[in-house]
């Protein structure tokens, strides 16, 4: 018998014993293959496979775990639950054998392992599609019991579900758990992927390249984030994990490509949030000759594709508001949008009125926050979070801009747009700056906020500088996070509800 540790609860103990008596018995407990040839829901709908008589049946393969067990003498109901959903199964010992069954079966398998179930289909006499069991094998034990809820009928004839896995922190630290009983959780993944399989066509349906750029980078950028730090042993010189894709994709727009794009992992070393996670997921496309008008086009065409493609429609359902994505989308300039909120204009004001009047508003000034900064605090605390319909809002001051152009017809600004939904920001895009003299001075002064206090500054990145030196041509991108938009597209909460494995403070 195996030796368990002193650790072990009782119900592991007795699983692990379950396991030797499967291997006297000659059952390997975890063989190496099973042949699938139907999943459950494809039995469900699929009437072909059920048949009048059981010799000309159809015969049937599954494999799943067992999430509940009827036993009832020499025959019982269980269910198997794969990849796709639940199904039932009847057998009988007179089918798989005395050993098989009185002993496997009845003693040995606990919910949650793993079997294969090969034999025909039928309905019951209450109409359920079950599978008919010909053979049974043992594919998988499992040590550790699933937290399995029961459902009891009160007085009242009303259902009560007890021990349900309902704890937020344990689910998200146990996603392999929280995935198996509580498969509806699923949904929200599956509709994540297709959101990002409907975004890829659409781009790659115009013609727009996928790439891959670095993720350990010498000089971080794109962005104003603090990033996670690291250190090349060989070179011995530190790396940083990116924080943006943005300089190396314009690089390559640079190099001769028109249209690129990436769906990239990025790292910020900023806090835990509803709405952050230090590691997070975004796509970044640039195109050349196209400017920022042109993306707010191309953007709310593809973000329309995907609510209609997840959803059937344009209108999405999160939380209490109805969030309707058909196109066109308004268009706000951010200093208005700021001045309906709180009554001040702030466009052409010096730094120290806009300091005046942030300090009136309640907002807390930091020593090293520039004019772009506290006018980003202000649209943060007094207009994103009642902005639950899509909207651009557009022209930002150039302090909040360093790589975007400069407004073609109003001065201090420049050619930049945020899109908005449900109160938060999902997309920042510009026409890009390719002015390399300007470029190098608006880096200044951002090493000038940085050597004021300003840790999230961006840094001067003189190979970049070198690239578009060389000349880029006029070009539109942007950054749409992906995180942001699962959130709205699945009707979830939290960011933690659209990542597989977010990060968690230490157990």
């Amino acid at each position: 018998m195996s030796n368990p540790e002193p650790s072990l609860s009782e119900q592991q103990q007795i699983r692990l014993e379950k396991l030797d008596q499967l291997r006297e018995l000659g059952v390997n407990p975890f063989p190496t293959k099973f042949d699938v040839t139907h999943l459950s829901a494809e039995i469900h709908s699929d009437e072909s496979l059920q048949t009048e008589s059981q010799e000309d049946a159809p015969r049937v393969s599954i494999a799943g775990r067992v999430m509940t067990r009827r036993i009832m003498g020499k025959a019982s109901f269980f269910t198997v639950q794969d990849s796709d959903g639940i199904i039932q199964v009847y057998i009988r010992r007179d089918d798989i054998g005395t050993d098989e069954y009185n002993t496997v079966f009845k003693k040995l398998v606990d919910i949650g392992d793993y079997v294969g179930i090969k034999g025909f289909v039928f309905k019951t006499r209450t109409g359920e599609t079950t599978i008919h069991a010909e053979e049974f094998t043992f594919l998988g034990k499992t040590v550790r019991p699933l937290p399995t809820p029961k459902e009891v009928e009160n007085e009242a004839g009303e259902v009560v579900r007890y021990d349900a896995f309902s704890d937020k922190e344990l689910r998200y630290r146990q996603r392999y758990v929280d995935l198996v009983v509580n498969p509806d959780v699923r949904d929200a993944f599956i509709k994540r992927t297709k959101m990002v399989q409907t975004m890829r066509d659409f781009m790659n349906e115009r013609g727009y390249l996928e790439v891959e750029t670095p993720i350990l980078q010498p000089i971080y950028g794109g962005a104003t984030a603090r990033p996670f730090k690291t250190h090349h042993n060989a070179l011995d010189m530190p790396l940083y994990l990116r924080i943006a894709n943005e300089l190396y994709l314009k690089r390559l727009i640079v190099g001769g490509f028109d249209g690129v794009y990436e769906f990239s992992k990025d790292f910020r070393n900023e806090g835990l949030s509803r709405f952050h996670n230090p590691e997070f997921t975004q796509v970044e496309l640039y195109v050349a000759y196209k400017d920022y008008n042109w993306m707010m086009d191309f953007m709310e065409q593809m973000i329309e594709q995907v609510a209609i493609t997840l959803h059937g429609s344009t209108v999405v359902q999160v939380g209490e508001h109805e969030i309707d994505f058909k196109r066109p989308w308004p268009k706000i300039p951010m200093y208005e949008a700021i001045e309906k909120e709180t009554g001040h204009n702030l466009y052409g004001k010096s730094d120290q009125e806009i300091e005046k009047i942030a300090e009136s508003l309640g907002i807390h000034i930091e020593d090293g926050m520039g004019k772009g900064k506290i006018i980003d605090e202000i649209f943060g605390e007094f207009v994103e979070s009642k902005l639950i319909q899509p909207v651009f809002i557009t022209d930002y001051p150039i302090e909040m801009s360093p790589l975007a152009k400069k407004h073609s017809t109003r001065e201090g600004l420049v050619e930049r747009f945020e899109a908005i939904c449900n109160g938060k920001e999902i997309a920042n895009a510009f026409s890009e700056l390719n002015d390399p003299v300007d470029q190098r001075r608006r880096f200044e002064d951002q090493a000038r906020l940085r050597s004021e206090g300003d840790d999230e500054a961006m840094t001067i990145d003189e190979d970049f500088l070198r690239a578009i030196e060389y000349g880029m041509p006029p070009t539109a991108g942007i950054g749409i996070g992906i995180d942001r938009l699962a959130m709205i597209m699945t009707n979830s909460d939290s960011i933690r509800d659209v990542l597989f494995f977010p990060l968690m403070r230490p157990e």
